[in-house]
C-alpha cells in the first residue's frame, strides 16, 4: 500500500514513484512537483541519464522533440542517444540507426490491429493485400532505442540498458533496414521508446523502402507519444497518408500536471501535433490515419482523464479510433494492480458518450476482477 508524500493518504492506488496521489498532482501541484521531480530524478540516474532536458547556452541545439536540447561539451541530449563530442552531436542521425528489429507475423498484436488494413483487411485491395485478416504476411517492426518522455509505467524499459558507448555502437543504416524488406512485409511499424528521437532515420529508410516496393502495397506506421518537431511530423503524415500506414498516438493524459508526473514531460506538443494529424483525415478517411490510445494506469489515469481525452478526440473526428489499454505492473510502479473490468468498461462508455464511434479495449487478458 502506497502513501502520498503530501497529504500522507494511504491507499492501493497510490505509486511509489511518482509518490504522489492523483488529488495532489491535480489540485497542489506546486507542492507535489517536488516530490515528482525527485522520483524522477532516481529513475535516470538508475541508467546514467541526464535528469532533465540540458539547456545550455553555449550548447549545440537538438531539436527533433519537444526537449530541444541544448548539449555542451561531453554532455548528451535527454534521450541517451546524442552527445556533444568537439563541437559535433554523435550518435544515432538520420545514416545510423539505434534500433533493433525483428519480423512479426501478421495480424499482430499492434495498437491499430482492430482497424488496420493487416489486422482486418480494411483498405483492400488498394492497402490491403486480404479482404480480411493479412495472413501469410508479416510486419516489420523496428523498435528504436532511446525516449522523448520518462514513462514510470514503462513497458519496455529495457532500451535503457542499449544506451550509452555511442562509439562502440552497432548502428543500422537506412539502406540495411529497408534491404531485408521481401514481397511477404506488408507494412513497417516504427516504435519504441520512441521513434521521435529518431525520425530522420525512419523517414529516410521509408523512402527507400518505397522506392523499392516495384508496385506492392507496403504501408508505413508510426507508434509514437507524439512530442515530434512540427516539420518532422509533416513528412510522417506524407509517408503514412500515401502509404495506407497510421501514426498511432499514445495519449497518456489529459491533465498537463499528470502527464508530467507519470511521464515527466509536458504533452502539450502531442496534442497540438494530434490535432495536426486529425486535420488530414478527411483526405483519407480509411484505413484510418490516425489512431489513439490510452493506457488505464490504476489510481491515476481515471474516467476524468479519459473523458477528457475522448472529448478532445471527438472534437477534432469522431471518427478517430480510440483503444484504452489495460494496464500490467511493469517499471517504477510494479507496486500497483492491474486495470479492473469495471474501469475499463466504464472508461469506454465515457468514450462513447462523448461522441467517438470507435472505441476498443486492448489487453483483455491482463483485467482483473477488483483491486
Amino acid at each position: 500500500m502506497g502513501e502520498c508524500r503530501l497529504c500522507h493518504k494511504k491507499s492501493l492506488l497510490i505509486s511509489e514513484y511518482p509518490g504522489i496521489c492523483l488529488e495532489c498532482i491535480r489540485n497542489d501541484f506546486k507542492k507535489a512537483k517536488f516530490y515528482i521531480l525527485e522520483a524522477h530524478k532516481k529513475t535516470r540516474e538508475d541508467f546514467n541519464l541526464g535528469v532533465s532536458p540540458p539547456k545550455e547556452p553555449e550548447g549545440i541545439l537538438c531539436n527533433l522533440c519537444v526537449n530541444e536540447c541544448e548539449i555542451k561539451e561531453n554532455d548528451m541530449g535527454f534521450c541517451g542517444l546524442r552527445k556533444n563530442l568537439d563541437r559535433k552531436l554523435v550518435g544515432a542521425d538520420s545514416q545510423k540507426g539505434d534500433l533493433t528489429f525483428y519480423f512479426d507475423g501478421l495480424p499482430t498484436n499492434c495498437v491499430a490491429s482492430w482497424i488496420c488494413p493487416g489486422g482486418t483487411g480494411l483498405g483492400f485491395p488498394e492497402f490491403s493485400y486480404q479482404k480480411g485478416p493479412e495472413y501469410g504476411y508479416k510486419n516489420l517492426a523496428v523498435f528504436y532505442n532511446g525516449c522523448s518522455f520518462n514513462c514510470l509505467f514503462c513497458q519496455n524499459w529495457h532500451f535503457r540498458d542499449a544506451l550509452g558507448n555511442i562509439k562502440k555502437k552497432n548502428f543500422v543504416s537506412p539502406e540495411d533496414l529497408a534491404r531485408i524488406i521481401d514481397e511477404k512485409t506488408s507494412c513497417i511499424c516504427y516504435f519504441g521508446g520512441d521513434p521521435a528521437c529518431q525520425l530522420p532515420h525512419s523517414i529516410l529508410t521509408s523512402r527507400i523502402a518505397l522506392k523499392n516496393k516495384k508496385n506492392r502495397i507496403l504501408r508505413i506506421c508510426w507508434e509514437t507519444n507524439g512530442s515530434m518537431n512540427e516539420k518532422l511530423l509533416d513528412e510522417m503524415i506524407k509517408i503514412a497518408w500515401e502509404s495506407g500506414g497510421c501514426i498511432k498516438f499514445d495519449l497518456k493524459a489529459w491533465t498537463e500536471e499528470l502527464n508530467i508526473a507519470l511521464c515527466g514531460v509536458s504533452n502539450k506538443r502531442t496534442l497540438d501535433n494530434f490535432a495536426k494529424v486529425a486535420s488530414y483525415i478527411k483526405e483519407r478517411p480509411l484505413p484510418p490515419l490516425l489512431v489513439a490510445s490510452t493506457l488505464l494506469v490504476p489510481g491515476y489515469v481515471d474516467e476524468y482523464e479519459v473523458e477528457k481525452i475522448s472529448e478532445f478526440i471527438s472534437s477534432l473526428n469522431k471518427d478517430i479510433p480510440y483503444s484504452l489499454l489495460a494496464f500490467y505492473p511493469c517499471f517504477y510502479m510494479q507496486d500497483l494492480p492491474t486495470t479492473t473490468h469495471g474501469h475499463a468498461f466504464r472508461c469506454r462508455e465515457i468514450a462513447l458518450k462523448a461522441g467517438l464511434n470507435k472505441v476498443h479495449i486492448g489487453n483483455l487478458q491482463l483485467l482483473s476482477d477488483g483491486y
